[in-house]
């Protein structure tokens, strides 16, 4: 196993930048805000809010993708990075597929999905679309030579979703529990996103434990072959049970991918949600948030006090399920456990920032 560690001078550079004009709208933040970002120039000393990014073998994705380091200087000069304005707002999320049993229980983990992503960007709207069959998108698929499971392509599925994205959307992501491939010579990916066109995919398939079982319940026989156009290869097809980690997991794809949309590039500064990641355990090592240098990033795109933000991140994870909709045939109860860490943490960045 490996730590990056890098030198205070470095990380203040990358959180502040030497430009005079960055340097004066980084004094803008309150002494609190400040001593929260800073807590980043130490990462990994006891009590510390932020840690160092481990890369445990060559197959993580650092060493697998050698990539420049986007400081927040290269972020806020970058011509191509998207910024949210008056007439384009809002995120717009289209489930693909089925989500688990029909019903309530479909929607309600949607809609945890939702409020969660509007949640963790603090101050755009998020608004879910009617949902969509596979058969509907058009979209190619092939049986995994490895899992022997289905898979969409996330080419086709973009070109889906650029006919369905609203004028007033800042972008449109699509969500699925079908594994997914970007072409075909890669076993798989978890999502892929367009910056240019403001769109994104990803699947959940693979964050259910039992993907990688022989067990797995959607496993297809090796001998299935499915033509072209034969759709019908997915009614039925398994989804995973909904559990507290596969909302963790959920929430951490979902909003790193639509990260990429603001033109956040994959982090190498601390440990961070916007890591890129090869595979699941390394992507289970992520935090559910952003290090200092990507939370400035976000905060300079949306402009969100950071205190409300936190709030309103601590709050969907502790809000109480018995003030649901009265109208709802049944009500679950929303599984956070998993969640409990990051719970701990929004409460130390929140008494940080003095409740404001």
């Amino acid at each position: 196993m490996k730590v990056i560690q890098h030198s205070v001078e470095t990380l203040k550079i990358a959180l502040i930048s030497n430009r005079q004009d960055l340097t004066k709208n980084y004094d803008k933040y309150t002494e609190q805000e400040r001593h929260l970002l800073e807590e980043g120039f130490h990462p990994g000393q006891p009590g510390s809010l932020f840690q160092p990014i481990t890369v445990h073998s060559d197959s993580d994705w650092i060493p697998a993708h050698p990539e420049e380091p986007q400081d927040f200087e290269s972020f806020y000069r970058d011509p191509y990075r998207k910024t949210p304005d008056a007439s384009r707002n809002t995120i717009y999320i289209q489930t693909i597929g089925s989500f688990g049993e029909e019903g309530a229980q479909t929607d309600q983990y949607v809609e945890w999905l939702r409020e969660y992503c509007q949640a963790f960007f603090y101050g755009l709207s998020v608004k879910l679309l009617p949902a969509v069959t596979v058969a509907e998108t058009r979209c190619s698929f092939r049986v995994n030579s490895n899992s022997y499971n289905l898979q969409i392509l996330t080419g086709d599925l973009l070109k889906f979703l650029e006919k369905r994205k609203p004028k007033d959307a800042f972008c449109i992501v699509g969500l699925t529990m079908i594994d997914l491939y970007p072409k075909d010579s890669w076993n798989f990916v978890f999502g892929q996103a367009s910056l240019s066109m403001g769109m994104g995919v990803f699947s959940f398939a693979r964050y259910d434990d039992n993907f990688y079982s022989r067990n797995y319940a959607g496993r297809l026989q090796k001998r299935l072959r499915p033509k072209p156009g034969d759709y019908s290869v997915f009614d039925g097809y398994y989804t995973p049970p909904i559990s507290s980690t596969l909302l963790l997991r959920s929430c951490k794809t979902m909003t790193h991918e639509i990260g990429h949309m603001f033109g956040i590039k994959h982090c190498q500064w601390l440990n961070c949600v916007m890591q890129g990641s090869n595979h699941l355990e390394e992507s289970d090592r992520r935090p559910l948030d952003f290090c200092p240098v990507c939370l400035r990033k976000i905060q300079v795109a949306i402009g969100f006090r950071i205190a409300e933000r936190y709030q309103a991140l601590l709050h969907w994870i502790e809000e109480d399920q018995s003030k649901a909709s009265a109208q709802a045939k049944f009500q679950l109860s929303k599984p956070t456990e998993a969640f409990n860490t990051s719970r701990l943490w929004l409460r130390r960045c929140i008494d940080i920032l003095g409740n404001t």
